[in-house]
């Protein structure tokens, strides 16, 4: 995929005590402008022609991209005729563009693998891919749910219906674009919103979407505070530090006993409960350098007891809980089997001795290669011998809580690196030792 749109016609209303008459996409962030950094990044991942859509001053954007060259780049700068909003400047400009393209918000600072995005595309040919992630204010976020496979089956505007739980999966505001699909979209109003009309509009006339499940950085710099949040990521290494393109650590958690409270086989949403300081631990880990993932054994799937979809649903309201108090994890994967059989009312297809049911290391082999992860410089959290086997077994160091079963289920003879009261102790110990 070698081209990208950048919407660039914004006027930067809020942003006008630092950027004066200038446009959004000129606004300086560590001292050089956010189209820069955007054009820096395409070149860098093998895009090579551009296509910026203008409005508001277009004039200076063309003045400051030229053609493109000093960034190995050919731009073209294009000024909308009329504001169409950003879908609709897009679709009104499809004539110039590729087959597929990307297209990317011209005042958001971002660190994103572009060709690992592109290759994902590729792999599943859908109408759409969007680039999906948790984030620490999911009630006021545009979210997206997926199946199995990261196919989108539904799409939630902000703001959302109180006591509803959603899973915290946002658009991030980064697609890539089949030119065909979008060029037979009807129905839209005069002047259309990605997230709000064309997506939602796709999914209706049976087009696919996938989302791209990615946890690095791509935040909206459009205020003055967001500018200057930025500013300080890219000053301490955050945004660089994020990015696929580098193996990261992770603290790997276990999910009952450690960020909710040991009920046994729970499989209702109302069974879960917040450890006290679970979501503070996690919050002070969302703002480090390691990615924060769950581990956790769910056989109460294989037992019959709860489907994916109720578990899903677990997980959404835990996800509506820790996003709640500003706090998320990356991801979570879940082992449903169990190895012993005849039991009334199992499910015999998931009764058998898996490599992903804890302490074997399957699931997370499979976190490592999904998001770039150095095992040997990952933590693991548990509340059982099981957990703490595990990260023996994968070389990494442990901290065992005093919350849950606080190792006394007695499985393994497995020592904790460290242990800990409980998940925000660990996670302080953790930083501590990473300074």
């Amino acid at each position: 995929m070698r081209q990208a749109v950048i919407l660039a016609g914004g006027m930067g209303t809020r942003l006008k005590a630092i950027t004066g008459d200038l446009p959004k996409p000129l606004a300086a962030v560590e001292g050089r402008p956010l189209l820069d950094r955007q054009l820096e990044l395409l070149a860098s991942n093998g895009i090579r022609d551009v296509c910026v859509l203008c409005g508001y001053r277009a004039d200076a954007i063309r003045d400051f991209c030229g053609d493109g060259s000093r960034w190995g780049l050919d731009v073209e700068c294009v000024e909308e005729a009329r504001a169409r909003g950003t879908a609709g400047a897009v679709i009104d400009a499809l004539d110039s563009l590729h087959d597929s393209f990307f297209v990317l918000y011209g005042d958001v600072v971002l660190d994103v693998d572009l060709a690992a995005m592109a290759r994902v595309h590729e792999i599943n040919r859908p109408d759409a891919t969007l680039l999906v992630h948790p984030n620490d204010h999911p009630a006021d976020s545009d979210i997206v749910e997926v199946d199995a496979n990261g196919f989108v089956f539904a799409l939630h505007s902000y703001p959302h219906p109180p006591g509803k739980d959603l899973p915290n999966l946002v658009n991030a505001g980064l697609y890539i674009l089949d030119k065909e699909a979008l060029a037979g979209l009807e129905g839209l109003p005069e002047k259309p919103d990605f997230g709000k009309h064309v997506f939602a509009r796709m999914l209706e006339s049976g087009r696919t979407l996938f989302g791209y499940r990615s946890p690095e950085y791509i935040k909206d710099a459009g205020t003055p505070e967001r500018l200057n949040k930025t500013g300080r990521d890219l000053r301490s290494g955050r945004v660089a530090a994020l990015s696929l393109r580098t193996p990261s650590p992770a603290v790997f958690l276990d999910r009952d006993g450690v960020v909710n409270e040991e009920r046994s086989y729970i499989s209702d949403p109302d069974e879960v409960v917040l450890i006290e300081g679970a979501a503070e631990g996690l919050k002070r880990l969302n703002g480090s350098r390691f990615r924060s993932v769950i581990i956790t054994n769910q056989p109460v799937v294989a037992r019959g007891e709860a489907s994916e979809a109720q578990l899903q649903r677990v997980h959404n309201r835990l996800d509506t809980l820790l996003g709640a108090c500003g706090a998320y994890v990356d991801a979570l994967y879940f082992c449903p089997h169990h190895p012993d059989k005849g039991f009334e009312g199992e499910r015999p297809e998931l009764k058998f001795a898996c490599g992903c049911r804890k302490p074997e290391r399957g699931l997370i082999d499979r976190a490592a290669e999904d998001f770039n992860i150095d095992i040997a410089s990952s933590w693991y959290i548990g509340d059982m011998t099981t957990d703490i086997e595990l990260a023996r077994r994968c070389g990494m160091r442990s901290v065992l809580v005093e919350t849950g079963f606080a190792g006394r289920d007695g499985k393994f003879d497995a020592a904790a690196t460290h242990v800990a009261p409980s998940l925000r102790e660990a996670v302080a110990l953790i930083l501590e030792q990473d300074i």
